[in-house]
């Protein structure tokens, strides 16, 4: 495994509001000599379809500046040797499909050109393209860590970088033989090559950069404006402004222009800005380092100037990279492990894992060019489909303020665009995904924190408003917003055969299963609220899944399993979709991704993953497949015939559906045998696009598995000896002890990690398979008793089995 570059560590700025909670963790962090970003690796997921971020931002930030290479990753970056060097890029994503979003604004440092000089010097993205130094391993010679990156390029120039929340810092030092260092600027490459309307200019005398475009977006029909300001300086020396300048058009320069319009615009052709710098002549090593500042508007060229200013007046590159890690430092140090027994890699996977979940969404606060407002503007949700499970909820345990922040921001679009925000990036909707999934997301907020709601800013009568107009009111076109909600209210499904208004008619089962978990969210909130008859309705109409479920249906050539969600006709008879459909040993090898004319009924997942995905009423669930053991055997069955997909968000849950059958012991195994097969720390580490897959492994390694919008959490053991989550509002710390650990089997099998009993503040609790959300706000030591038995069950008493609509555990 590659390892990370990390710098010294300078003392830590902590946020108002939680400085002494925080000056406390410092103390014990330092006394501990544990210090989490030493086991943050940012290359985890970098190549085979992980699609993960290695640049430097900070905690949610607008900014992700990060090298981009011509290989095979959304987010950029390649980690693989063979592939070169296109540019430094101000903005990206983490962990998307779609088509490769972002990358805009590129730098690119060029050392050398022909002796013919600055007309004659290579420019399109073909041309100058650099290939890495390689490390005597065979990797390439990059670093990173959170808030920093550096690279050492094949032509001698040494490439660094680090951010603030809207402004990207750059430092390259040219090698001594370069007497030109000259840096350009590229407009018309982003990620997709989809730039119109590219306009930029040179200020002589400065230096400074003025730039925009208009860009396509990844995963919709949208397209957004960017606007970017570079501004340079001497790193150790100084100059007046830059020796040589001018746009260039394809491969050629335009000494001492101005602006694009004093060459011929061209569709299709690559233009952007190239400067000349002096060297600096006074450096000892013979070297010229120049740092650029890139400030980024959605709004205005001005405003991105304003961001530069603002952010980074001081020029100072160690500052930004310091004050960035002390943001991580804060976020991370609020999950405390035990390490003894434990080795490096999980710690490292857990804490990557933890990092990589506050990189989206990101604080686009002031950079919403459609109206102003007070409130702030988060961006990048990329998408509520693979994050409502996991990431949300994780946020709830440790960072409940930014929560509150985001679910503020999504309340203030839906005032706006009347409709919560589902997948979004630069201002724009993007398609959605498996269902619509702001509702989750908003209620599990209030139902973890409305008592505090208030204090965070957030109106609960905004927040259920915001619910009200998903569940009810139809959009113009359900593919990027909303519901198709005049269907669902009046047949209880989506009906496979009949065109609406209003969108694509595709992924009528999916949206069926996830509209029946979006009612149950908002029944949750409104009986938060004292609202019965919502309460009432909103829950009866989570159980709408009842009208999918054909229980006639079987799969070729296996007994024992019968019963599927399948798509239904609007006259109420039922179509068929083969259950092996989308999977990996579906006959036809079918996929289930967006696309119009497909009458499947299924997204990404198959009908047999989908047929267990009732969070709300697993417990009915179970009856409808005929009992607690015909119901572990289906489990069985899906496992060990390959029909578990990890990439899969709807699989998430399948691990620790053994709980509601009374065998606890067989999620955990499960759930280990996962993370041992799929999850590590190499540079090809997760199973898929990253999404949502840094909070579903921290979970799993926790020894949890959330409900999203209520007050359980699904309890197995942790891969530590103990565990510790900070809530800084509440200033409350709730520990999770192995009172036996004893290590973590290598294949995840077996090994003495089943729990037999638990314990909290010292008492024996009601249940070993979950905790209550109150175990969290009171800051409890939660006691587990490990043994190896695999049969352990969840305890006696009605209370022991986590919650069903079915069982009135949620009445």
């Amino acid at each position: 495994m590659r390892r990370i570059a990390l710098h010294p560590m300078k003392p830590c700025l902590y946020l108002i509001g939680v400085l002494a909670a925080a000056t406390a963790r410092a103390a014990t962090t330092a006394a501990s000599g544990f210090d989490p970003l030493k086991h943050v690796n940012l290359f985890i997921g970098t190549v085979n379809g992980g699609n993960t971020f290695p640049g430097a931002t900070v905690p949610h930030g607008m900014i992700k500046v990060g090298m981009d290479t011509d290989g095979d990753n959304f987010a950029g970056y390649d980690g693989r040797p063979q592939f070169n060097v296109t540019g430094f890029s101000q903005l990206h994503q983490s962990g998307t499909g779609g088509a490769v979003p972002l990358s805009n604004f590129k730098l690119f440092p060029v050392p050398h050109c022909p002796i013919t000089g600055f007309e004659q010097c290579s420019t399109t993205i073909d041309s100058r393209k650099t290939l890495r130094n390689i490390l005597p391993d065979g990797s390439p010679d990059d670093f990173a860590s959170p808030g920093y990156f550096s690279t050492n390029l094949s032509t001698g120039v040494r490439a660094e970088l680090t951010a603030t929340r809207r402004t990207a810092l750059h430092r390259y030092n040219f090698p001594s033989n370069s007497t030109m260092p000259r840096i350009l600027l590229d407009v018309t490459n982003d990620g997709q090559t989809s730039v119109i309307v590219p306009e930029l200019s040179i200020n002589p005398m400065s230096g400074r950069m003025l730039a925009s475009a208009n860009f396509a977006t990844s995963f919709g029909p949208g397209r957004y404006n960017a606007y970017a300001c570079v501004d340079f300086r001497g790193d150790g020396y100084t100059f007046d402004g830059p020796a040589e300048w001018g746009p260039y058009k394809i491969n050629y320069p335009d000494k001492n222009g101005v602006d694009l319009a004093q060459h011929y615009y061209s569709w299709g052709s690559e233009h952007g800005d190239l400067l000349t710098f002096p060297q600096d002549t006074g450096s000892a090593a013979g070297t010229t380092a120049i740092l650029a500042r890139v400030g980024i508007s959605f709004v205005s060229t001005a405003q991105a100037c304003s961001n530069a200013e603002e952010e980074i007046a001081d020029w100072d590159f160690a500052r930004v990279v310091s004050d960035s890690e002390d943001q991580w430092r804060d976020i991370l140090s609020r999950v405390q492990v035990d390490t003894e027994n434990v080795d490096d890699d999980t710690v490292t996977l857990l804490y990557s894992s933890l990092y990589r979940t506050h990189i989206v969404p990101a604080d686009y606060s002031g950079e919403n060019p459609a109206w102003k407002s007070s409130e702030p503007y988060y961006d990048a949700f990329y998408c509520n489909w693979d994050t409502y499970r996991t990431l949300y909820p994780l946020m709830s345990l440790h960072d409940p303020e930014n929560f509150a922040r985001i679910v503020r921001g999504m309340i203030d679009i839906q005032k706006h665009e009347g409709w919560l925000p589902e997948a979004r990036e630069a201002g724009q909707p993007q398609f959605i995904q498996g269902g619509s999934h702001g509702d989750p997301i908003l209620a599990e907020f209030f139902a973890k924190y409305s008592v505090h709601a208030a204090s965070l800013g957030v109106s609960a009568n905004d927040l259920y408003t915001a619910l009200l107009a998903d569940a009810e009111d139809q959009p113009p076109n359900w593919n990027i917003q909303g519901r198709q909600a005049d269907v669902w209210k009046e047949k209880g499904y989506i009906p496979s055969d009949t065109t609406y208004p209003g969108g694509a008619n595709t992924k009528q089962v999916s949206r069926a299963l996830e509209y029946a978990f979006d009612d149950f969210a908002i029944s949750q909130v409104a009986k938060m609220l004292g609202k019965t008859a919502d309460a009432k309705k909103y829950v009866s109409r989570a159980q709408n899944y009842l009208n999918s479920w054909n229980p006639a249906v079987t799969v070729p050539g296996v007994a024992n399993v019968s019963g599927f969600f399948q798509p239904r006709f609007a006259n109420g008879t039922f179509n068929f979709t083969d259950p092996r459909h989308c999977s990996v040993n579906d006959p036809t090898m079918s996929t289930c991704f967006l696309n119009a004319i497909r009458r499947d009924g299924f997204y990404e997942s198959s009908p047999i993953v989908y047929s267990q995905y009732v969070p709300q009423d697993t417990a009915n669930l179970i009856k409808l497949q005929g009992g607690t053991a015909r119901f572990i055997e289906r489990l069985d069955w899906i496992f060990d015939d390959n029909y578990f997909d990890s990439t899969d968000e709807p699989s998430q849950q399948i691990p620790f559906m053994y709980h509601y059958a009374n065998a606890p012991g067989r999620s955990t195994q499960r759930s280990r045998q996962i993370i041992a097969t799929w999850f590590n720390t190499s540079l090809s580490g997760l199973p898929g696009n990253d999404g949502a897959m840094g909070s579903y492994a921290f979970f799993y390694l926790a020894g949890m598995y959330p409900l999203p919008a209520t007050q359980q959490l699904l309890l197995s053991s942790p891969y530590f000896p103990q565990i510790s989550f900070f809530n800084p509002l509440l200033n409350k710390t709730t520990t999770i002890k192995s009172v036996n650990f004893a290590g973590n089997p290598a294949d995840g099998t077996g090994g003495n990690v089943f729990v037999k009993s638990v314990k909290v503040n010292g008492k024996a609790y009601k249940s070993n398979c979950y905790l209550e959300w109150d175990v969290f706000t009171s800051g409890s030591t939660v006691e587990l008793e490990l043994t190896d038995d695999i049969n352990v069950t969840c305890g006696s008493g009605k209370s022991a089995l986590p919650p069903s609509i079915s069982t009135g555990g949620y009445d």
